[in-house]
C-alpha cells in the first residue's frame, strides 16, 4: 500500500510543473447501438447534441480558446497553482493528470468546453534543478535496525540490563556462561554470586569478572564477550520524516536512529543534530562531516531514553554551473565565497573563474548581481547571505590561442601558435595530407578584431613547401582555420557553413563577399572572394581546368547596382594569357562574379565502334566525329572470303534504349487491359474470362523478359559499294556494333507447318516449294499472311508483295526464315 502511494505521489502535480492545456468546443455524441437480452433485436440510442451557444458567448468561449492555445505551456508557481488567462488561480498541485482534468472541467466558465490536462516530464535545469545536498541520503532505501549479533561490541560500550555476558571457563573448570544483566544491573554468577555490571563500559565488566574469577576459583580462568545486545528505547523529535518513539540495537548510534525515522526533513538542519541526554545536549552531529569528509566521530552511541532532536535549517545558500557538486548547502561555519566553493567539491577544469556571478537580495528587497572572481581575494573573501545565489560560468568553447586544421589530413585537430607561424609549420610535408589531396587551394578561416567578422584567405601549399618562410607562405593568426581538400568528394560540404556565415554579417554596402565559377573546372560551385582575388585565383580555386577546357577564352558575369536596378555586364577573359601569368588579363573579382569556363567545340568522350566476326581484323575501333561504316572497314581490312554481308548484324545503343522503352510501355498497357479485364469478368464468362486471363498474364511475363536488341537493318554490300558520302553509307554513332557472320546455305521454315526445319538452299526453289518440303501448312495456317525474314532483318510479307495467287511469289535467298503465321 505505501509503494503504491508513493508511486501514485510520483505521478502528480507539483509546484514549478510545466502542463500542457489542451481546450475546445464539445462536440456533438455520434449515436449508438446497444445490443439487448433474450433475443431481443438492438436498439439505436441517439447521441447528445451539443450545447448551443449564444453568438456572443461563442465568440468569447473562442477568444478563450485562442489565449488557452497561445500561451502553452503553462507553468504551475511555486505553490502548484495553475493560472489561465482571465482566471484566478486554480491549485492543482497533488492531483494526478486525471484529476487535474476534472477539476478545470469544474470551472463554471469552462462547462461548454472539452479541457484536456498533460504534465510535461521535462527534465528542470539551472537553479531549478537544485537540490539540498545530502538528503538524498535517506531516500536511497530503508536499512534494517534488528539486533545485529554479529557486529563487534566496541571497548566504551555501556552495559545494562537485558545485555548478554558469555562467559567461558577453562583450567580445571571447563563451561560456557549465559548471564543476562538483570533489572538490577547484576548477573548472578555461578559460585561467585551477584556481581553488579551495569552502567560501566565492557572493557571495565570484562577485567573485574576474569580478576574475581582467577581470585576466588582455584586453577580456573574466564574469558568474557559479549552475547546479544539490549534493544533500548529512544525518541527522534523536530523535523524528522517520521518522528516518534523507536527501539533500536543498544549498538545503535544517531545515524541508526535517524534511519529509523525516514531520516530528516527538507526543512530540517544537517549541520545541528542534537544528541539529548537527561536534558542536556551531549553531542552535535554534522551530517556534512560524514558525508564530505567521512568523519564519524561525532556519531555517538545511544543510551535508553535518549532524545534526537532535529532543529530547523540554517542559512541556505546556492551554488551551481562548474563546480563538481552544485546543490544548495546549509551554512554553519562556512562565510566566504571561497567556503562555499570548497562545499561543492571545487571548480570543473572548464571553469571561468574570473566569471562568477553571485545573486542577492540587498537590504532594500531587491534582487542583485554582484561579480566575485575566484581569481581575485575580495571576491573569495564575500561574504555569504541567506538565499544566495552563485553560479561560476563556463569558459568559452572557442579556441583562443592556436590553430585548427580540418579536411582532407591524416591528424586534424588543433596545433599551437606562436608569433611568426606560417603554413608550412602547421603542415610541414605532403606526408601529412590524405592521398588525392588537392595542395593549390588550403583555405584559411580568419576572424579579424575588433568585432571577429569572418576573413578567408587562400593558400598554395605546393608553392609554400617549395620556399618555407617566403610571401607564398602564409602568415597564420590565433584562431585561423584551415581546410584541405580532395579531388575525390564536393567540397560543398566544407564550404557551404563558410558561406553562411559570408552572408550573414553582409550588408546593403557590403554585400556578400562570394563568387562562383562553373564550366570545364573539376571542382565548380561557389567559393568566398578573398582579398585582392583574381581569376587566376578562382581557377585555382575550381581544381584548375579539365581537358575539355577552352583554354584561350573564358567569360566573367559581372553584377552591379545602378540606381534601382541591378545590371549585367559580360566581360571576355583571355584564359590563355591568364594561364601564361599576364597580370594584365588578370582581372580582378568582385562580390557575385561568375566565371564560366567553355567546352572546347566538337569535344566529347572518345567515341568507338566494335566490329566482330569475319572481318580481316575484328576488334573495337576508335571513331573521329562523322566517320562512317565504310571508312571504318576500310580501316578493318574489308570482309573475309568465308563473309556473309547480307546476314549482317547492326546494333545501336540509343536504338536499343528505345526499344526497351517502347516494351515497357507495352507491358503497362497490357497489364492495364488485364487488370479492366479482370474486374469486368462475370460469373457468366468466369470460364473463359480466366482461361483469357491467364493467356494474357503469361504474354505479360514474355514481354517482360524480351531483350531489346537495337538492330538497325542494313544492306552491307549496298554500304561497301557506296560513294564516300553517300546516303547508302552509315554514319556511325559511339557503341555502334557490326557482326559479319560465315556463308550460310540454309532456308528456315517456322510457324504453322507440319516439320519447323531448315533446307539445304537451292535457287530453283519457290516459297510453297520450300513449305512443302516442310510437310506443308497445318489447318490454323493463315495462308494469306505468309512472311519471309531476309537474312539482314528485314521482313518481306505477302501482303506487300501481292501473294494472293501462287505465281506472285518472291525470290528466297540463302540465309531466308519463312514464317507461317
Amino acid at each position: 500500500a505505501l509503494s503504491a502511494e508513493l508511486a501514485r505521489l510520483d505521478k502528480t502535480l507539483k509546484g514549478d510543473d510545466q502542463v500542457l492545456i489542451e481546450i475546445d468546443f464539445i462536440k456533438a455524441k455520434p449515436a449508438r447501438v446497444e445490443t439487448q437480452q433474450n433475443g431481443q433485436p438492438p436498439i439505436s440510442i441517439p447521441g447528445e447534441p451539443a450545447p448551443l451557444l449564444e453568438p456572443l458567448q461563442r465568440k468569447e468561449l473562442q477568444t478563450l480558446i485562442d489565449l488557452v492555445r497561445a500561451r502553452n505551456p503553462f507553468q504551475l508557481d511555486h505553490a502548484g497553482a495553475l493560472q489561465l488567462p482571465g482566471f484566478a488561480p486554480i491549485l492543482i498541485a497533488g492531483l494526478t493528470e486525471k484529476e487535474a482534468t476534472l477539476r478545470l472541467s469544474a470551472e463554471p466558465a469552462l462547462l461548454n468546453l472539452t479541457v484536456k490536462l498533460t504534465r510535461l516530464p521535462l527534465t528542470k535545469q539551472g537553479l531549478a534543478a537544485l537540490k539540498p545536498f545530502g538528503y538524498d541520503l535517506f531516500t536511497e532505501g530503508r536499512p534494517s535496525f534488528g539486533v545485529n549479533t554479529d557486529a563487534p561490541v566496541p571497548a566504551e560500550y555501556i552495559v545494562g540490563a537485558g545485555d548478554q555476558l558469555s562467559v567461558q571457563l577453562y583450567g580445571s573448570q571447563n563451561r560456557n556462561l549465559k548471564l543476562v544483566v538483570g533489572r538490577d544491573g547484576r548477573i548472578s554468577f555461578p559460585e561467585l554470586g551477584p556481581i553488579t555490571v551495569a552502567g560501566q563500559t565492557f572493557n571495565r565488566v570484562a577485567a573485574t569478572i576474569e580478576a574475581r574469577v582467577a581470585r576466588q576459583m582455584i586453577g580456573v580462568r574466564a574469558s568474557v564477550s559479549m552475547g546479544d545486545t539490549r534493544s533500548i528505547r529512544v525518541f527522534v523529535l523536530g523535523e524528522a520524516n517520521r518522528p516518534g518513539s523507536y527501539t533500536v540495537s543498544g549498538l545503535g548510534s544517531v545515524t541508526t536512529a535517524l534511519f529509523a525515522s525516514g531520516g530528516v526533513k527538507p526543512i530540517g538542519s544537517l549541520r545541528d543534530i542534537q544528541l539529548k541526554r537527561q536534558g542536556a545536549t551531549v553531542r552535535r552531529l554534522d551530517l556534512y562531516d560524514m558525508l564530505l569528509k567521512g568523519d564519524t566521530s561525532n556519531d555517538a552511541k545511544l543510551l535508553p531514553g535518549d532524545v534526537i532532536f532535529i532543529p530547523p535549517v540554517a542559512a541556505t545558500v546556492s551554488i551551481d554551473g562548474e563546480v563538481r557538486r552544485p546543490a544548495i548547502y546549509e551554512l554553519k561555519g562556512e562565510q566566504t565565497v571561497a567556503d562555499l566553493v570548497q562545499l561543492a567539491g571545487g571548480v570543473t577544469s572548464e571553469a571561468d573563474t574570473s566569471r562568477v556571478a553571485l545573486v542577492r537580495v540587498n537590504e532594500q528587497r531587491q534582487r542583485v548581481v554582484v561579480d566575485v572572481p575566484l581569481v581575485a581575494a575580495d571576491g573569495r573573501k564575500e561574504r555569504l547571505h541567506n538565499g544566495d545565489s552563485l553560479r561560476v560560468l563556463r569558459l568559452r568553447p572557442t579556441l583562443d590561442s592556436g590553430v585548427t586544421v580540418d579536411g582532407h589530413v591524416f591528424r586534424p585537430g588543433a596545433v599551437a601558435w606562436h608569433e611568426g607561424l606560417r603554413l608550412s609549420g602547421v603542415i610541414a610535408s605532403v606526408t601529412e595530407l590524405k592521398p588525392n589531396a588537392d595542395l593549390n587551394y588550403i583555405l584559411i578561416r580568419r576572424e579579424l578584431p575588433p568585432d571577429n567578422h569572418i576573413a578567408v584567405l587562400s593558400a598554395d601549399l605546393s608553392a609554400a613547401l617549395r620556399a618555407p618562410g617566403s610571401r607564398v607562405d602564409t602568415v597564420l593568426m590565433p584562431r585561423d582555420k584551415i581546410t584541405v581538400f580532395d579531388f575525390a568528394s564536393s567540397r560543398a560540404q566544407l564550404i557551404e557553413p563558410l558561406l553562411e556565415e559570408l552572408k550573414r554579417q553582409s550588408r546593403v554596402d557590403h554585400p556578400s563577399e562570394i563568387v562562383r565559377i562553373d564550366g570545364r573546372v573539376k571542382m565548380p560551385g561557389e567559393y568566398p572572394l578573398e582579398q585582392g582575388m583574381r581569376v587566376s585565383d578562382i581557377l585555382r580555386a575550381g581544381g584548375n581546368l579539365e581537358d575539355s577546357a577552352f583554354g584561350s577564352k573564358a567569360e566573367l558575369t559581372r553584377y552591379k547596382i545602378s540606381g534601382d536596378t541591378r545590371q549585367t555586364e559580360l566581360i571576355d577573359i583571355d584564359l590563355a594569357a591568364v594561364l601564361r601569368g599576364d597580370a594584365a588579363a588578370d582581372v580582378a573579382l568582385l562580390p557575385f562574379d561568375y566565371l564560366n569556363v567553355k567546352e572546347l567545340p566538337e569535344w566529347s568522350e572518345q567515341e568507338q565502334v566494335k566490329l566482330t566476326g569475319e572481318v580481316r581484323f575484328p576488334g573495337t575501333y576508335p571513331i573521329k566525329r562523322g566517320e562512317t561504316l565504310k571508312s571504318v572497314l576500310a580501316r578493318a581490312g574489308g570482309l573475309t572470303n568465308l563473309a556473309f554481308p547480307i546476314g549482317s548484324v547492326f546494333t545501336r545503343k540509343d536504338l536499343k534504349e528505345r526499344e526497351q522503352q517502347q516494351l515497357d510501355k507495352l507491358a503497362d498497357r497490357l497489364q492495364g487491359d488485364l487488370a479492366s479485364a479482370a474486374i469486368s469478368s462475370t460469373k457468366a464468362n468466369e470460364s473463359q474470362g480466366s482461361q483469357a486471363l491467364a493467356v494474357g498474364q503469361a504474354l505479360l511475363t514474355q514481354l517482360k523478359t524480351t531483350k531489346p536488341v537495337g538492330r538497325l537493318v542494313i544492306d552491307l554490300n549496298r554500304v561497301i559499294a557506296a560513294s564516300p558520302g553517300s546516303a547508302s553509307d552509315v554514319l556511325l554513332k559511339d557503341g555502334d556494333e557490326l557482326i559479319v557472320p560465315k556463308q550460310k546455305q540454309e532456308v528456315t521454315v517456322i510457324g504453322e507447318v507440319q516439320n519447323s526445319t531448315s533446307h539445304f538452299y537451292r535457287d530453283n526453289l519457290s516459297r510453297d516449294e520450300y513449305i512443302s518440303l516442310s510437310g506443308g501448312l497445318t489447318r490454323k495456317a493463315d495462308r494469306k499472311r505468309i512472311y519471309v525474314v531476309r537474312a539482314d532483318g528485314s521482313v518481306v510479307s505477302s501482303e506487300s508483295r501481292g501473294w494472293f495467287s501462287r505465281g506472285t511469289q518472291v525470290a528466297i535467298k540463302p540465309g531466308d526464315t519463312i514464317v507461317a503465321p
